[in-house]
């Protein structure tokens, strides 16, 4: 998952990268649909956190017609919602992004994008689901597979769509949303044909378990959902303090975001492959199994997005040089790198929190920590710090948001454990 993870937020970089070759402006409208697009993702990882915890938990208990209903009822469901939002976002693209701070002369340049991206983010999410899918039987391996197959394809496809080559006129910056639809569709073909061969879908009694299961999937991914739209609203929230500072800022906050998933790949790695064995421990009571995880979790995010950071600060000129041809961005780019990335070993902890929340039966409580981390923390040292020192406040801001995050989380997560052990009997002490 971890090298499926690395090949799709790669993908989303590349994006980002050959956009900024034709020119400041587009790389800032692109930048400016963002939180949207994170929106969109949010209910999808929502949805899909809900169909690998219930169809794990139908598996554990030996439920497999039931773990068949509500793969196909998830399928259907999640296809229905992200259309829907993806409608909707259609529609009122226009106030969204003028209050976003999009200025005239970059509304025409998000419109021509906007639309083919949303079919690609639609495209994704139904792809994300059957991964989803696929995970919540313990298959890791044909997801890891797909998301670096249609890495490969988008890369190939973007240079052709966006610049052209010889006589073929490239599309400029819709190229890159087209050549990610296009990328998913070969995806989602590969899905359906060995999806075909599993019998992990029912053809009957969907309806029924709809009205059956509906509610603990809205209860699952009701709050996890929630949870998940923080971000995009925090990152709309944190994009109009960033237009503050200039459409160079803007630009050098868009890359820095892609570069912020990519770098956190085995967090997000993990965020979907711990939850389904956590839920299967969930279910059996195995709390000595779940505290053995969580802690090697944690130590796998602290050790590895500590060296990732500290070595991407040492490089941070030459990164920017990499992702950017313009001078003024490349500097703030480089900023936002040495302060942001060593503290996403603290974020990601907090990631893991979150997730395994969702699978241990907490998902209120991890609906509190993505608020606690984004409204308490985050946004407002965030705010505080460009306000009082521009670019390099901003950074720091955010990167101390993020390391008062983790912290917390960690706490709270301790708190909840040591609640539910005492609840089923279990003390740590007597295992050890």
């Amino acid at each position: 998952m971890a090298i499926g993870v690395m090949a799709l937020l790669g993908m989303q970089l590349i994006d980002s990268a050959f956009i900024a070759r034709l020119g400041t402006r587009p790389l800032a409208a692109q930048s400016f649909t963002f939180p949207l697009s994170f929106l969109i993702i949010g209910v999808q990882v929502g949805m899909g956190i809900a169909i690998a915890a219930l169809i794990s938990r139908a598996l554990g208990a030996g439920e497999q017609q039931r773990a068949r209903r509500q793969g196909s009822m998830a399928l259907w469901l999640g296809s229905l919602v992200i259309a829907m939002l993806a409608i909707l976002l259609w529609l009122i693209q226009v106030p969204i992004f003028t209050r976003l701070g999009a200025g005239p002369q970059s509304l025409p340049l998000i419109r021509a994008y906007w639309g083919p991206q949303l079919l690609s983010a639609w495209l994704g999410a139904l792809l994300y689901f059957g991964y989803s899918l696929f995970r919540a039987h313990g298959n890791t391996r044909l997801p890891g597979k797909l998301m670096v197959a249609t890495s490969v394809v988008n890369l190939c496809l973007d240079p052709l769509l966006i610049f052209g080559i010889g006589p073929w006129q490239g599309m400029g910056l819709p190229g890159a949303a087209w050549a990610t639809a296009l990328a998913f569709t070969s995806g989602l073909v590969i899905l359906a044909l060995r999806l075909r061969g599993t019998g992990w879908l029912a053809r009957r009694g969907v309806l029924a378990e709809v009205r059956t299961s509906l509610p603990d999937f809205l209860g699952i991914a009701g709050p996890a959902m929630i949870s998940q739209l923080m971000p995009p609203l925090a990152q709309m929230l944190a994009i109009s303090v960033v237009a503050s500072l200039g459409e160079a800022s803007v630009a050098a906050w868009g890359l820095a975001s892609r570069l912020e998933t990519l770098s956190l790949m085995v967090v997000l790695a993990l965020t979907m492959s711990l939850p389904p064995w956590l839920g299967r421990c969930y279910g059996g009571g195995d709390w000595q199994r779940i505290e053995q995880l969580m802690y090697l979790a944690a130590r796998v995010v602290i050790a590895w997005q500590l060296a990732l950071g500290l070595l991407m600060a040492l490089g941070a000129p030459w990164v920017a040089l990499g992702l950017s041809g313009s001078p003024d961005v490349r500097g703030d780019l480089a900023i936002l790198i040495r302060f942001l990335l060593p503290s996403y070993a603290l974020l990601g902890i907090c990631m893991i929190v979150v997730s395994a929340g969702n699978a241990l039966g907490w998902p209120l409580r991890a609906m509190l920590m993505s608020g606690v981390r984004l409204f308490g923390c985050y946004l407002p040292c965030l705010w505080l710090g460009a306000r009082v020192g521009g670019i390099h406040g901003l950074a720091a801001g955010a990167a101390g948001g993020n390391v008062l995050a983790g912290v917390l989380a960690w706490r709270l997560y301790r708190r909840a454990q040591r609640s539910r052990e005492i609840d089923a009997g279990y003390n740590p002490v007597d295992s050890e």
